[in-house]
């Protein structure tokens, strides 16, 4: 594995560079430590709000020319806000990665905040939420995750709640962009074919002269222990009946988020912890589909394990049979997973779901985006260090901690049910 060569800018900007000499690309990455997990009640929406300002220009890069100036150098760029981190991305072909630093230099402290830009992104944004609120899943989501947490930030959708997007003004976007958009508040990672020392020195010309920041402590809301199942359901357009269940699960530096990988790709099959890439493997041998879709209980079944500050979620989501009852899918999905809980597990099963999430990751793992997006990404929730132990962490993992992980975890105690009742509506046309 080529080195990884690691510094800290003298105002606390991280670097990580990754030299790959194997194709004549080189993929930029900049990571906020801002998400959603950042924003205190009124104010919900505003970390995504500011990423789409973050393209409406700056002196040097006015709006008119900054969504074009990439793909113009044969690039691809993009942007993300979530629940802890937001990051901007440029991929470009090795000699012109120059612009992209440039760019993401200027934007960290120059971005203008232009009211009129300000008012036009107002619009998008809404639209944006209310085509949301179309989405079956995303309404049951958005229930379910409420329902999950009362206190933590994490009640609220990365979009935000509409009464928010309507309120919030132009100095509430830029003091958050000020406040957040600092150099010691940010990690630069990047993979691809440049020279470490040269590239370093790049990096310290752009970003050195960036003054540190006054970065707001990080909001310390823990979330109480569930007292007992929630059930709670969403009528809505369309269809189809889901079922969406979530357990309170181990935040993604927790030891205990291997173990829980495990029981994921064994019950549902493998979730993908990669930004890009990551298909190719399937979850017809998991447990759950071949208890609910192979006895079409469920057209189809899901699990989401996900890597988090914080402890977050681990979600099931199950789209119902036509010819099936919610109450159905329940019951069996409760019976698998009390067979998880009580039976022993056999070591060959448990080495088939680590040879699957082991195989998912490296998919998602190989490409040179890819490999800058993970220098940085898990140094949002633990260090780069996760990323490089992580397969040997997962081959160590043993069928009794999976089974531990199945019976602290997955207790009815520990989740909210959620189901969607569809009202028959077309879809957009209630």
């Amino acid at each position: 594995m080529p080195d990884i060569h690691r510094t800290t800018l003298a105002n606390g900007l991280q670097v990580l560079l990754k030299e790959i000499h194997t194709t004549p690309i080189i993929s930029s990455w900049v990571w906020y430590r801002v998400g959603s997990r950042d924003e205190p009640s009124g104010r919900s929406g505003i970390s995504h709000w500011v990423e789409h300002m973050q393209f409406k220009g700056t002196p040097q890069f006015p709006a008119s020319i900054m969504d074009k100036i990439i793909a113009r150098e044969g690039g691809v760029s993009n942007a993300f806000t979530y629940l802890d981190w937001t990051t901007y991305f440029e991929t470009m072909p090795a000699d012109k990665i120059e612009l992209a630093l440039r760019l993401e230099a200027d934007r960290m402290v120059n971005s203008t905040f232009d009211p009129e830009e300000v008012a036009s992104e107002r619009t998008v944004v809404i639209s944006e939420r209310e085509g949301s609120e179309n989405e079956p899943l995303f309404l049951l989501s958005e229930a379910v995750q409420a329902a999950a947490f009362r206190v933590h930030p994490y009640h609220h959708e990365i979009i935000g709640d509409l009464a928010d997007l309507k309120s919030m003004s132009r100095d509430d976007l830029y003091n958050h962009y000020r406040s957040y958009y600092a150099p010691d508040n940010a990690v630069v990672s990047l993979a691809g074919d440049f020279e470490t020392e040269a590239m370093l020195a790049r990096l310290r010309q752009l970003f050195e002269p960036i003054p540190a920041g006054r970065i707001p402590p990080r909001l310390a809301r823990p979330e109480p222990p569930m007292r007992g199942e929630h059930r709670l359901s969403v009528e809505g357009p369309g269809e189809t009946t889901y079922l969406q269940l979530v357990y309170r699960a181990p935040a993604g530096a927790d030891p205990d988020f291997f173990p829980l990988t495990v029981l994921d790709s064994l019950l549902s099959g493998p979730s993908s912890l990669n930004m890009f890439g990551g298909g190719g493997v399937s979850n017809k041998t998991s447990r759950l589909y071949r208890a609910l879709v192979e006895k079409e209980l469920a057209v189809a079944v899901g699990g989401s394990a996900i890597t988090t500050v914080d402890p977050f979620l681990y979600t099931f989501t199950l789209t119902v049979h036509p010819q099936r009852k919610a109450e159905e899918v329940l019951a069996a999905f409760d019976d698998e997973v009390e067979r998880i809980q009580g039976e022993a597990i056999t070591a060959k099963e448990v080495a088939r779901a680590i040879k699957q999430a082991r195989a998912l990751f490296a998919y998602g793992s190989e490409n040179i985006t890819n490999q800058a997006f993970w220098l940085g990404h898990a140094e949002m929730f633990a260090s780069y260090d996760w990323f490089l132990d992580y397969l040997d962490k997962l081959a160590a993992v043993m069928p009794a901690e999976v089974q531990r992980a199945a019976q602290s975890i997955l207790r009815p105690q520990n989740r909210v049910v959620g189901t969607y009742i569809p009202t028959g509506a077309e879809v957009g046309h209630e």
